[in-house]
């Protein structure tokens, strides 16, 4: 298993917890943001794990207070495909005492939001994760930042170590 790379995010998340009932972390594939709730979560259900998903979908539909229970924070991982998900946790949260009590991931918004009843406001805090920066990755020293880029260009100064094909690699692959 691969070492975990410290985010940005890790913090953001932790400080959301504190404040609210559940945190749904949104983002594009492979961003991150399963790994990132992983670190602080108290119990997962991978919703889409493809030795369980009929599984998972079928309690989600019959009884979605079940996928619930587990250490909290919970993590739901692709709640989007049991859409019943959403209003179940905002119910829990209104009735159970604590903050952060779950984390809910997904790439896509779900299919259909027939049984969305509830916006989430006063129960969710969204927080929206990115692909890993050069800083997060450990490709760069964060000595230049996007903000002062705007705040005064005119006083931005920095060096790096890395060679003309490293850097054209990076701009290529992105982070």
């Amino acid at each position: 298993m691969k070492k975990y790379k410290p985010r940005i995010a890790d913090e953001l998340l932790k400080r959301k917890l504190k404040g609210i009932g559940a945190v749904l972390i949104q983002g594009p594939k492979w961003c991150g943001k399963t790994t990132t709730a992983e670190q602080v979560a108290g119990s997962v259900l991978y919703m889409a794990d493809s030795g369980n998903e009929a599984q998972n979908l079928a309690l989600a539909e019959i009884d979605p207070g079940r996928p619930l229970e587990g250490v909290t924070p919970r993590l739901i991982d692709e709640w989007q495909i049991a859409p019943k998900l959403w209003d179940a946790v905002r119910y829990e949260v209104d009735h159970c005492e604590g903050l952060g009590q779950f984390i809910l991931t997904g790439s896509a918004v779900p299919a259909s939001s027939e049984h969305i009843h509830h916006t989430g406001t006063g129960r969710f805090a969204w927080l929206t994760m990115r692909p890993m920066s050069f800083y997060e990755s450990q490709e760069s020293t964060g000595e230049v930042s996007l903000a002062e880029l705007f705040e005064s260009p005119d006083r931005i100064t920095g060096t790096s170590s890395l060679g003309l094909d490293k850097l054209a690699f990076l701009v290529c692959r992105g982070s």
